[in-house]
């Protein structure tokens, strides 16, 4: 396989883990987060809920630093994807069940598995979909608590030197919002064209969404949205 120089703007620890996993297969990378992920103060009710759904690894991490963690433990999690069913088990969840997809594949999921009684959606402020809404029109009643941001970070300088230069041939993008912060930091700086230029590997049509509406014609999209799908695509 032939090394590619990949972006990876994805925050902290996430961004750092698949910058290890591009190495370990000869990449080169710079990782330069666009976003920075921050707990929010929330009350989580006491419920009872039947079941906790969550759509990132993020939600996970913060309500493991939650006071009401230990009362929430019993309950069966459902998770998007592999990766946040994993961040669930290590908050000490014991039943979590992952969709293996996204935000849909969790609410057909959801809906055919069934749950006797109201959901928990641990969450972040900015969500790209309507879980909730989509599993309401299953008649499934949805409690929604917001544990995070993704707040928007400075566009590193180190991302708008190798733009410049000319010394990236890829980029990952795994949300909307961190391809939209990646056109307008670029632009910013002056360097529009060459951040369009690259090779763009998207998790989904909605993250690529923003790429192709400035112009890029280098999107590839992952089958399905899996980082380990997203990342063989380089190959």
């Amino acid at each position: 396989m032939n090394a590619v120089r990949v972006l990876v703007t994805r925050p902290q620890p996430d961004g750092e883990r698949t910058a290890a996993a591009l190495r370990a297969r000869g990449h080169h990378v710079l990782h330069a987060p666009l976003m920075r992920i921050e707990p929010v103060a929330a009350d989580i009710p006491a419920g009872p809920f039947a079941a906790i759904l969550i759509t990132s690894a993020n939600a996970a991490r913060a309500v493991a630093a939650h006071a009401r963690r230990s009362a929430l433990n019993g309950i069966p999690v459902f998770a998007v994807g592999r990766h946040s069913a994993e961040a669930a088990r290590d908050a000490g969840f014991a039943e979590v069940i992952s969709a293996g997809g996204d935000a849909n594949d969790l609410a057909r999921l959801v809906a055919a598995r069934g749950a006797a009684g109201p959901l928990l959606y641990l969450a972040g402020e900015d969500r790209a979909g309507d879980l909730a809404g989509d599993l309401a029109a299953h008649d499934f009643a949805v409690r929604t608590v917001a544990l995070y941001r993704a707040a928007a970070a400075a566009f590193p300088a180190a991302l708008a030197q190798a733009l410049k230069a000319g010394l990236l041939d890829a980029a990952l993008h795994f949300s909307r919002r961190s391809a939209e912060l990646y056109l307008a930091g670029a632009g910013t700086a002056g360097f529009p064209g060459p951040a369009l230029a690259l090779r763009h590997f998207c998790l989904s049509p909605q993250v690529a969404e923003p790429l192709k509406a400035a112009g890029s014609g280098k999107i590839i999209v992952a089958p399905r949205p899996d980082e380990a799908v997203l990342i063989d695509l380089l190959g």
